[in-house]
């Protein structure tokens, strides 16, 4: 029996993490409008426009002097390290039913490993609920392109398409689809219209997933 034959039920959820799993969207939009203040780019939107995009991706393509990056990496790293962090409605609850009914997890985020180990302060028990984490610093290419899911489908042994991607920006949703996953698009960081194209569903929140129905859509797809 090849690979594709051996993980062709081997259903998994793939989750993001900010604006997602938890309530950081906001602030992130705040701290990206404060550095876009100190270190312009005369970019529309600009606190927007790069959700989703690893930090390496952003700095190259918006600050290529060293010297400027570099001091747009400290403010950052500053700025993270007073954030605070809680769940968003839905979220604990689904990661629990499914480690109870033994589902493979990954998260895939854009965050680098500061950014995670801040996190770990601030919610210890997330990363218990994941077989696998895929962050920014394990891939070449950022949303939305798709390696950083297709990475999390592999770890789990699983391929894409027998997956489900939970996404809240348009980079994420788009890197969804183009691994060939079952998008559920999450309102709230961009409207509904924005993200509904490359989404096969939008929801406000993770509470509204029936965790069960969805296991059967991956399993009959």
């Amino acid at each position: 029996m090849n690979r594709q034959d051996s993980t062709a039920k081997q259903v998994a959820f793939l989750f993001d993490l900010d604006g997602v799993l938890i309530d950081s969207e906001r602030e992130y939009t705040k701290i990206w409008e404060r550095i876009d203040e100190l270190f312009p780019t005369s970019v529309s939107s600009f606190a927007i426009k790069i959700k989703g995009m690893a930090l390496t991706e952003i700095l190259c393509q918006y600050y290529p002097e060293k010297n400027i990056a570099d001091k747009v990496r400290s403010t950052l790293t500053e700025l993270e390290s007073k954030m605070h962090y809680e769940w968003l409605p839905g979220a604990k609850e689904l990661l629990e039913y499914l480690n109870n009914h033994s589902i493979p997890t990954a998260l895939f985020t854009s965050s680098n490993k500061k950014k995670m180990e801040h996190l770990r302060e601030e919610l210890p028990e997330v990363e218990n609920f994941f077989n696998e984490i895929v962050t920014g610093d394990m891939v070449t290419h950022s949303k939305p392109d798709p390696e950083g899911y297709i990475l999390a489908a592999e770890l789990l042994n699983t391929s894409p398409r027998n997956c489900v991607v939970f996404e809240d920006s348009l980079q994420g949703v788009k890197a969804g689809r183009a691994a060939d996953a079952y998008v559920i698009g999450v309102e709230g960081t961009l409207k509904r219209d924005i993200i509904a194209p490359y989404s096969n569903k939008v929801i406000n929140n993770l509470s509204e997933i029936n965790p069960a129905d969805l296991i059967e859509i991956l399993k009959n797809r």
